[in-house]
């Protein structure tokens, strides 16, 4: 219960920044590994990025017989333009956060992802559990 207060007070408080710093890295809209398939479970996903009206910044998942959607909490990049992205899953009752790195193509790499107990499933840029570098994601409409 304390994780959904600091959440909702996080959201609240820093929903301008959180929303500029989303746009000013450019990270909305829809990304896809290869944005000519139609999503599939098994074959890829399409991810959204979306600011709302009200300031929140959400990011739906479309795996095509499954879909969700999750807010993101908080947001900021380092020294090496990494976007750190923090995302709550109401459906699993965690937060993931997420590192993200644009590519000089303008696609963009997950670099790590991590949930609130430091479980990596993605670390250095490669999946943790088979070792494989992440694939690069690429923009599937104009951003907007």
């Amino acid at each position: 219960m304390a994780a959904l207060v600091w959440l909702a007070l996080v959201s609240a408080a820093g929903a301008e920044t959180l929303t500029a710093t989303i746009i000013n890295w450019g990270l909305l809209g829809s990304w896809a590994v290869d944005c000519s398939l139609p999503p599939e479970s098994d074959k890829g996903a399409v991810l959204t990025y979306e600011a709302r009206p009200d300031g929140r910044v959400m990011y739906q998942r479309n795996f095509g017989d499954a879909r969700d959607e999750n807010e993101v909490v908080a947001a900021s990049t380092d020294a090496d333009g990494l976007l750190n992205i923090v995302v709550f899953f109401p459906a699993l009752h965690q937060t993931r956060e997420f590192g993200l790195s644009l590519q000089k193509d303008g696609s963009l790499r997950a670099i790590f992802n991590r949930g609130e107990r430091g479980d990596y499933t993605i670390r250095d840029g490669k999946f943790v559990k088979t070792g494989a570098p992440t694939p690069a994601q690429h923009r599937c409409d104009n951003g907007t």
